[in-house]
C-alpha cells in the first residue's frame, strides 16, 4: 500500500511540488540562512568587541552564548512575522485572479482539503527553512548556557506562530477577492499581534502604576498582564524563563513561592487556538459560493366549496 498517496492529495501535490521545485525557493531558504548567520556572527564580533575595549576578557562564555541564542530567537520570530503572511495571504485569491478557482472546486477535493492542503503546502515550506537554521543554533551549544529542551519548545513555539498567521491569511485569502487586500489586512493583523498588544500593555502598566505606585492597597496581581500574553514575544519570553511571567503580572509582596496566575505562553496558546480554529472554519464556509435562499413564503387559501387548500410559493432566486 502506498501511503503517499493515501496522505498527500492531489492539491497538496501539486502545490508542494509548484513551491519546492523551483530556484526561488533554494534562494528563500539559502537567504534566510545567511541573514541568520550574519546576525549570529555579528552578535559574537561585537560583544568580543565590547569586552575587549572595556578591558574585561576576550572569553565568549555561557551568559554570552545564552544572550546570543535570545537574539537570534527574536530575529527569526520577527522573519517568520514577516515571510508567514507573505506565502499565505494569497493561497485562493490568487487562484481566482487566475480564475483556476472554479476548476479547483469542481474537483472531488472538499473544500477542507482544499483549505488545509493550501495551508500546509505554504506553512511547509517556511517549516523547512526554519529547521534549515538548526546548524547557526548549534553554535550556541558550543558555549553552553541554552538545553535542548529549550530549543524543542522554541521551534514548536515556531510552528504555532506560522500555524496562527498562516490561517490568518488563508482566511483574508478566501474572504478578499485581490490578494493585495488580502496581504494588507494580514499584515495590518500582524502589526496588531506583534506590535500593538505590547504598547498597550506599556501604556495600561503605566496607568496601573500611576494609580497605584506603591500603595499598600494595590492589587496583588494586575490583569494588564494577560494583555502581554498575546503578544508572542511576552509569551516566548515566559517560555524561556517562568519567573518572567510573575514579573508581568506585577506581583505585590511575592515571595519565592509565588505564582503567576497564568504563564503567558499558555494563554498565548489558548487564546490563539480558537482564533486558528476559527479562521479555518471562516476558510471553508467561505471558499464555495453558497446561493442565499429565500424562505417560502406560503399563503394557504381555503376554497369553500370543497375544502381544498391552495399554497402559493416564491421563486427561489
Amino acid at each position: 500500500m502506498n501511503w503517499s498517496k493515501k496522505l498527500i492529495n492531489p492539491v497538496l501535490d501539486k502545490e508542494i511540488r509548484l513551491r519546492m521545485r523551483t530556484p526561488r525557493a533554494m534562494l528563500s531558504v539559502l537567504s534566510y540562512i545567511l541573514v541568520l548567520g550574519f546576525i549570529a556572527m555579528g552578535f559574537i564580533y561585537i560583544t568580543m568587541y565590547l569586552n575587549n575595549s572595556n578591558g574585561g576578557t576576550q572569553q565568549f562564555n555561557s551568559g554570552m552564548s545564552q544572550m546570543m541564542f535570545y537574539v537570534l530567537s527574536f530575529a527569526q520570530l520577527l522573519m517568520i512575522a514577516f515571510m508567514a503572511p507573505a506565502l499565505t495571504a494569497g493561497v485562493i485569491s490568487s487562484e481566482r485572479e487566475k480564475q483556476t478557482l472554479s476548476m479547483l472546486l469542481t474537483t472531488q477535493q472538499s473544500s477542507m482539503t482544499i483549505i488545509l492542503s493550501k495551508l500546509l503546502s505554504s506553512l511547509g515550506f517556511m517549516a523547512l527553512i526554519v529547521i534549515a537554521t538548526l546548524p547557526v543554533y548549534s553554535i550556541v551549544f558550543l558555549f553552553g548556557g541554552i538545553s535542548p529542551s529549550q530549543l524543542v519548545s522554541l521551534f514548536l513555539f515556531y510552528l504555532f506562530v506560522m500555524l496562527l498567521l498562516g490561517s490568518l491569511g488563508v482566511m483574508f485569502s478566501t474572504i478578499f477577492k485581490r490578494t493585495i487586500i488580502s496581504i494588507i489586512v494580514t499584515y495590518s493583523v500582524g502589526i496588531f499581534i506583534f506590535l500593538i498588544t505590547g504598547l498597550l500593555y506599556l501604556f495600561l502598566i503605566s496607568m496601573w502604576q500611576g494609580n497605584y505606585g506603591g500603595s499598600v492597597a494595590a492589587p496583588t496581581f494586575s490583569w494588564v498582564g494577560f494583555i502581554l500574553g498575546l503578544n508572542p514575544a511576552g509569551a516566548m519570553l515566559s517560555l524561556f524563563d517562568p519567573t518572567f511571567s510573575k514579573t508581568i503580572f506585577y506581583v505585590r509582596g511575592s515571595t519565592i513561592n509565588t505564582e503567576a496566575p497564568m504563564q503567558l505562553w499558555v494563554e498565548f496558546v489558548l487564546v490563539y487556538t480558537v482564533v486558528i480554529i476559527g479562521s479555518l472554519w471562516v476558510s471553508i464556509r467561505s471558499i464555495r459560493p453558497v446561493r442565499r435562499r429565500k424562505k417560502h413564503k406560503v399563503v394557504e387559501e381555503r376554497n369553500e366549496p370543497n375544502g381544498e387548500i391552495l399554497t402559493d410559493l416564491d421563486n427561489i432566486n
